[in-house]
């Protein structure tokens, strides 16, 4: 067994270890993607000295909208490894300087950084196409915004929260009130503020709250007064995954097809079809028009072409799934007559 003086010893040199690692992970988050101007850097330095030891640059560990100073960036973890801090060459250094990330992490928002920039279907949606479409398939900027736009626009129409066959309700999607009809309407179909409406559909994504089951089968007709409980049920009353609230599903909406929201944004199986066929196929014609050593206008055109028809394709082919699906559990639906009271029973 160890005697007093040597535990001691032991735990001051734990304690040497881990301050060491949060030094060096100050001199890592403190660097971020630049270079050493002299061969020898060490926390004995000083931050000033390690500051002036770098050449200015591109910043990849410390912040930008990527991992920003989140301790889940594995460049952290690998830029520690190059200082010879590891979880099993040197526990105590390795725990110290994940101490340091966790708190610079906490007090500017590093991880949550995530959160804020992915907690939304169409976020993750562009970050998927900017990862199909990447520098290295498309190096223009402006090509890159032109054709995930290409591939965005027909995908996002799919979503369901706004309907581009009803421009004079100001794209009101079938099943749904106006966010700003008259109090006391007994028809929420007609808004008394068109702009605030267009600018919460458009800009915010906001469907507004369904009608009540008459006005709404109106809309829609084949709507059965179960699903519409049904539906009713699972938009206000489910919490959904890990009962969070964040993501829930149901196999049929109001038209009867399967839906998924995220935070009440409302995912559809043509809205993902459109974005998937859509970036795959701008990928692909990227690359063989870059093969094939045309101008950048006519890759820029083509391109274009390519994402909207196969954005539109992917819709299309969501809608016939969709058609399918609401087909097949049509049957399986109770008629109106079967909640009709016979009142000569």
């Amino acid at each position: 067994m160890l005697n007093r003086e040597a535990l001691t010893s032991q735990l001051k040199n734990i304690w040497e270890d881990i301050k060491l690692g949060g030094q060096k992970a100050d001199i890592i988050q403190q660097r971020g993607g630049r270079t050493p101007t002299t061969k020898q850097v060490s926390p004995k330095m000083g931050a000033a000295a390690v500051d002036a030891s770098y050449k200015p640059g591109a910043t990849t560990v410390g912040s930008g909208l990527g991992y920003g100073q989140s301790f889940l960036d594995p460049r952290f973890k690998k830029a520690l490894s190059k200082e010879g801090v590891t979880l099993r060459g040197t526990p105590a250094q390795f725990l110290g300087a994940y101490i340091s990330r966790l708190t610079v992490d906490a007090a500017n928002d590093g991880t949550r950084t995530y959160w804020w920039r992915y907690n939304h279907p169409l976020a993750v949606a562009q970050a998927g196409v900017g990862l199909g479409i990447n520098e290295s398939i498309i190096s223009s900027p402006t090509m890159r915004a032109a054709t995930a736009l290409a591939i965005g626009i027909p995908a996002i129409s799919a979503a369901g929260t706004f309907d581009v066959t009803n421009p004079e309700e100001q794209f009101r999607p079938k099943g749904y009130a106006q966010s700003y009809a008259e109090p006391g309407s007994q028809d929420r179909r007609i808004t008394q503020q068109p702009t605030q409406e267009l600018f919460e559909r458009f800009f915010l994504g906001r469907t507004g709250k369904p009608l009540k089951y008459e006005t709404a089968k109106a809309d829609i007709p084949d709507l059965t007064p179960e699903r519409y409980a049904n539906y009713m049920n699972y938009l206000y009353n489910e919490k959904g995954l890990l009962d969070l609230g964040i993501v829930k599903g149901t196999t049929e909406n109001l038209q009867g097809v399967p839906e998924v929201r995220m935070l009440g944004f409302p995912v559809t199986i043509p809205m993902a079809g459109g974005f998937t066929a859509g970036t795959l196929g701008a990928r692909q014609a990227a690359t063989a028009l870059t093969k094939a050593g045309v101008s950048p206008a006519k890759k820029l055109l083509g391109t274009i072409a390519a994402a909207a028809g196969s954005s539109v394709a992917g819709v299309a082919t969501g809608n016939l799934i969709n058609s399918a699906i609401a087909t097949a559990n049509r049957p399986q639906l109770p008629t109106i007559s079967e909640y009709t009271l016979d009142s000569s029973r």
